[in-house]
């Protein structure tokens, strides 16, 4: 393997926002919701991400190049005997390395943090069109147990 092709997983800094929101853009559905071409609702939340202990927000990178993200947040809870779980969101593996394993590596690399970080459960939802993406996430080890609900607040 040669120096180039080392990947690093690493905190997301605020000069990552522009190749995170376009790998979040790109696709039907992040195509739809995301305005990459106006980084300012993505600095506003960047900052409330970054200031928070309970929010690891990170990329993946090669060759100084982006080619993935994920956010990995922590929440203590009640629940399963005071439990802490770990929720995976937003993985996205940059277009031209859909394929490579980098997606498994993500997710590798948050369940191992989780544990590190005391959590018991590490869970994840999918938007339910997503079949390839739940079929990668089974082969992980993920089992779909439930059934998501959610409610938009504002538009």
């Amino acid at each position: 393997m040669t120096e180039t092709a080392v990947l690093t997983i690493r905190r997301a800094t605020e000069a990552d926002l522009p190749a995170i929101v376009a790998m979040l853009a790109d696709d039907p559905l992040g195509a739809a919701r995301e305005s990459p071409d106006d980084l300012s609702p993505y600095r506003a939340a960047f900052g409330r991400i970054d200031g928070d202990p309970h929010q690891h927000l990170v990329v993946a990178e090669r060759a100084g190049r982006t080619i993935g993200t994920l956010q990995l947040t922590v929440v203590p809870g009640l629940s399963r005997q005071g439990s802490t779980r770990a929720i995976i969101e937003a993985v996205r593996v940059h277009a031209d390395e859909r394929g490579s394993g980098l997606g498994t590596e993500l997710i590798r690399w948050a369940v191992e943090r989780a544990r590190e970080l005391g959590a018991d459960l590490v869970q994840l939802t999918s938007d339910a069109t997503r079949t390839d993406a739940h079929r990668f996430y089974e082969r992980l080890g993920f089992v779909p147990s439930h059934l998501g609900f959610k409610m938009k607040l504002s538009d």
